[in-house]
């Protein structure tokens, strides 16, 4: 039975992996053809939509969240490693836990009063201000980053634990 939602909570994984990797990519697009088509418009027809602007902002916004969560897949976060990296073996694999559960309870604030944010810009009714677009929509982009953020976490707490863990750049942890 473990076994079975093992391997359903890795394909849900990969799912998310996926999904993740195509909306940044393809909003990665949309944002360069906005942007160039408010380029376009302004200065070759000395007109262009006040829509694409925002829209580009608030993709902009969406892809740092998102791409936050993937940054801690990639382990390519900043992080000041000229004091853990002295450290090896079970020291290291504490030290690494210690700071991985701290950014955990980091990322669940963001998800918890990101989802407080949505919750009252709904009740409130914002509006963008030339989408006119429900506001909790780009602010939505929080709560799911936090939430992004705390699965690629335990999933590094994970590996950690399981000796599979290799840091980005050469790092040595298993041991």
């Amino acid at each position: 039975m473990i076994f079975r939602f093992m391997k359903g909570s890795a394909c849900m994984i990969k799912k998310f992996e996926k999904a993740e990797e195509a909306f940044l990519v393809l909003t990665l697009v949309l944002m360069v053809a906005l942007i160039f088509g408010q380029v376009v418009g302004r200065y070759v027809f000395s007109n262009a939509p006040s829509w694409t602007e925002e829209m580009a902002r608030y993709i902009h916004i969406f892809q740092v969240w998102i791409g936050a969560s993937y940054a801690v897949k990639l382990r390519e976060h900043i992080r000041v490693e000229a004091f853990i990296t002295r450290f090896k073996g079970l020291p290291r694999k504490i030290l690494e836990t210690i700071t991985l559960i701290i950014w955990f309870i980091m990322a669940l604030f963001l998800a918890y009063f990101g989802t407080d944010l949505v919750l009252s810009s709904i009740t409130n009714g914002q509006v963008t201000p030339a989408m006119q677009l429900p506001m909790w929509i780009p602010f939505l982009a929080i709560p799911l980053g936090g939430a992004g953020m705390c699965i690629r976490l335990i999933q590094q707490l994970v590996k950690i634990w399981q000796g599979d863990y290799e840091m980005h750049k050469g790092g040595d942890l298993p041991a």
